[in-house]
């Protein structure tokens, strides 16, 4: 019904940056919030930021404010993490995860793939 594809990924070093993008196709009347997700090694799946469809933002954790923004394209249906100044407790796999208003009028949620980011020297 809906696919997720994220790309951006990937291995850089402390300091460094990566844009994540995640973008959805499929069959869906429209997009509603979109989120970034991560899980670290050993670690369970946690929220990092949401924006609306309208362009509101909330950063869930607090280690990435001032240095994580999240943006989107509603004409492409696309989210986007732009990440600065990583650090090696960045390294996780990145998740999106979308709302989607089938045409069913049913509302559900999809997650993308996983990409990968390591921060390492």
């Amino acid at each position: 019904q809906v696919q997720l594809v994220e790309s951006g990924g990937g291995l850089v070093q402390p300091g460094g940056s990566l844009r994540l993008s995640c973008a959805a196709s499929g069959s869906f009347f429209r997009i509603g919030d979109m989120g970034w997700y991560r899980q670290a090694p050993g670690k369970e799946r946690d929220l990092v930021a949401t924006i609306t469809s309208g362009g509101s933002t909330n950063y869930a954790d607090s280690s990435v404010k001032g240095r994580f923004t999240i943006s989107r394209d509603n004409a492409k249906n696309t989210v986007y993490l732009q990440m600065n100044s990583l650090n090696p407790e960045d390294t996780a796999v990145y998740y999106c995860r979308a709302e989607a208003m089938l045409y069913t009028l049913t509302v559900k949620y999809f997650w993308g793939q996983g990409t990968l980011v390591t921060v390492s020297s």
